[in-house]
């Protein structure tokens, strides 16, 4: 039996990160010479002078008339200033010719000022007749008029060390004329992924295999900060392989971050390989935060930095930002400016039991302020990687964090660039054809039917995706629109889904109906989703038909509490052995190859909160939703159907 590691001490990041730094001196790793043409995203080694005045000569910056600004006085529209135009200056030419009192040099933007002259005159307030020019409003010395240093003088400071360049430093150093810069060396860290399950992007995938996700998460992320990551590939659950790989990666790079076989398990082996590099070895194993607990630091015996990331890619990304940041950052000479920004959640998030949770977050600009909704709390949550635009950090000593409180979320990129549609809801196969079609950059956020009603209620959501049956009546949406109570949204008509069971091909188990799922393994939608509604429904109404509670009815099926967040997630668990049934929709069933019985039909509508009406983005969606290109995608995908009134306002509230 193999060893089990038990987490004894865990630490929250900021005491992770000060043990570390007791261990490891991190610091600049020596300085290089660059081309001005390599220098973008370097960081300076040393101060930057300027050597020259720029500009280096008195130049005009517009076009018109170099002139005394005396003879210009008192000069109208009724009363315009007659002079006498002397000769011409254009750019890259010095000018050997004198302006004199009640004379004009005729002057292109950029070019030397002549002696004699201290103001432009603009072009647009002159009329130029023959060898005269007419102006029609007075200037004062220096007016368009940039003199010699004033824009840099020669000796002043222009940039500082450590400063990152960007494409404006750069342009203000080809400015001085420099050619070569002096910058701080990158930090060269080795990438490395473990897991018999992985394998490489683009290679075929069985059953069991996940293709490697964080070496390139990591790799991109280390390229933000301006590192010069390598990748170094897979290793499989072998401690001499690991043992082998990891050594090399040591002795040839500063830093090696591993993904990967940090936990706890009997093949997670990363913190022994780690404990025989030291000493110091192993410094930290275990962050008080969740998800990414089995967070692995330490210190080889020359000095450099091991890093071992949980192998879920949210989970990874997040420690990655709270842990790697600060070190590599510090190595390039740079503070850790993180981007944040302040955001109301949009539902309750809850704590972690005495960790830190971290929750990844999409957001919502509203117009009004931005609103955060918490993602899945499964770190292991491919979708998250696209759909997050930050995480948000719940308290060790907080259970919860209530809908509509203020939080500060910690941004992935630099900046948060806010979509032209937020749409909210029931996840839908159609709507992200429809979505494509249209051409709009949006955001979908999967929270379910009625998560996506209460979206547009609050006015977060532009459009909001559902599809939430009425028990008594059988009816689609309006019931449960006026049992909530909901004002100030209208609601779109959309289009007709099939709903039904998702069934191995062939239905080996004879599959007829709902009452079938009291002998069988089921795979469930989340609660909120129409789907959950829609089964829960026809389970009330066996339930009713057995004399039995909805409780008593669904506790005896076998995978009830098994939920997923999508129809596809639906298709794969069925597909993949984990369920014999689920419900979901028949394009899902087609997507993966299985067999479909039938439910019946749902409408799947949109719903617009009235104020959102105008917005262009809403207007361009509704256009697509009506266009008769939708509708012939439509006709190509299995299991549904326009309706005559698609994309029309069939109701108020």
């Amino acid at each position: 039996m193999k060893e089990r590691v038990i987490y004894h001490k865990l630490l929250t990041p900021e005491e992770a990160l000060g043990a570390l730094e007791k261990s490891l001196s991190i610091q600049t790793l020596g300085v290089e010479k660059v081309s001005l043409d390599r220098a973008f995203g370097r960081v300076l080694a040393e101060d930057v002078y300027a050597s020259i005045d720029v500009p280096h000569f008195d130049r005009s910056t517009v076009d018109g008339y170099a002139l005394r600004a005396e003879d210009t006085f008192g000069a109208s529209e009724l009363s315009p200033v007659e002079l006498r135009v002397v000769g011409s200056v254009s750019p890259g030419r010095r000018a050997e010719i004198r302006v004199g009192r009640g004379e004009a040099v005729e002057i292109s933007t950029g070019a030397f000022l002549p002696a004699g002259a201290n103001a432009v005159a603009m072009v647009e307030f002159t009329k130029r007749i023959g060898e005269k020019v007419m102006l029609y409003r007075p200037t004062v010395p220096g007016e368009n008029v940039l003199s010699a240093g004033g824009d840099i003088a020669a000796g002043e400071l222009v940039l500082r060390r450590c400063t990152k360049l960007g494409e404006r430093e750069v342009g203000v150093l080809a400015a001085l004329g420099v050619r070569e810069v002096q910058v701080f060396r990158k930090p060269r860290v080795a990438v490395i992924s473990t897991g018999d399950e992985l394998v490489p992007p683009g290679e075929p995938l069985s059953i069991g295999k996940i293709y490697d996700i964080n070496s390139y998460s990591i790799y991109s992320s280390l390229l933000k900060l301006g590192a010069e990551p390598h990748l170094l590939g897979i290793v499989k659950d072998d401690m001499d392989e690991m043992r082998r790989k990891v050594r090399e990666a040591e002795a040839q790079y500063d830093m090696v971050i591993v993904s990967g076989g940090t936990s706890a398990g009997p093949t997670d082996m990363i913190y022994k390989v780690f404990a025989e590099m030291g000493p110091p070895g192993v410094i930290v194993h275990g962050l008080k935060v969740k998800p990414g607990k089995p967070t692995v630091l330490a210190v080889s015996r020359s000095g450099k930095a091991l890093v071992g990331l949980p192998g879920y890619p949210s989970s990874a990304l997040m420690i990655f930002s709270l842990i790697v940041k600060p070190i590599v950052l510090k190595m390039l000479c740079q503070e850790e400016r993180e981007q944040r920004l302040k955001a109301r959640l949009a539902v309750r998030a809850e704590g972690a039991r005495g960790r830190r949770g971290l929750y990844p977050v999409s957001l919502i600009d509203t117009g009004k302020g931005v609103v955060a909704y918490p993602l899945s709390a499964e770190s292991g949550a491919i979708k998250v990687l696209a759909q997050a635009d930050g995480f948000l950090q719940v308290p060790e000593t907080t259970e919860y964090l209530p809908e509509g409180e203020e939080v500060e979320v910690t941004l992935f990129s630099h900046e948060y660039s806010p979509a032209e549609l937020y749409i909210v809801g029931s996840h839908d196969v159609a709507l992200d054809r429809l979505v494509s079609l249209s051409g709009i950059r949006a955001k979908t956020i999967n929270v379910g039917s009625l998560e996506g009603m209460r979206s547009a209620v609050r006015g977060e959501a532009d459009v909001a995706g559902l599809h939430i049956v009425d028990e008594e009546s059988g009816e689609y949406n309006v019931p449960i629109l006026e049992k909530y109570g909901a004002k100030g949204v209208v609601l779109v008509r959309g289009y007709l889904r099939e709903q039904g069971l998702l069934v191995p091909r062939g239905n080996p188990m004879e599959i007829k109906g709902i009452e079938d799922l009291l002998r069988l393994r089921i795979v469930n939608r989340n609660k909120g989703s129409g789907t959950r509604f829609l089964l829960d429904s026809k389970l009330k109404e066996l339930a009713r038909k057995r004399g039995a509670s909805l409780e008593e009815l669904t506790s005896s099926i076998e995978g009830y509490s098994y939920e997923v967040r999508t129809h596809t997630a639906v298709a794969a668990a069925v597909s993949q052995g984990k369920a014999d049934v689920g419900v979901a929709i028949r394009a899902a069933a087609e997507i993966y190859g299985l067999d479909f019985v039938s439910l019946g039909w749902e409408r799947y509508d949109f719903l617009v909160p009235r104020e959102k009406l105008e917005k262009g983005a809403v207007k361009r969606f509704l256009s697509h939703l009506r266009s008769e290109r939708f509708r012939e995608e439509l006709g190509r995908l299995g299991g549904y159907r326009a309706d005559p009134l698609m994309g029309e306002i069939v109701r108020e509230f």
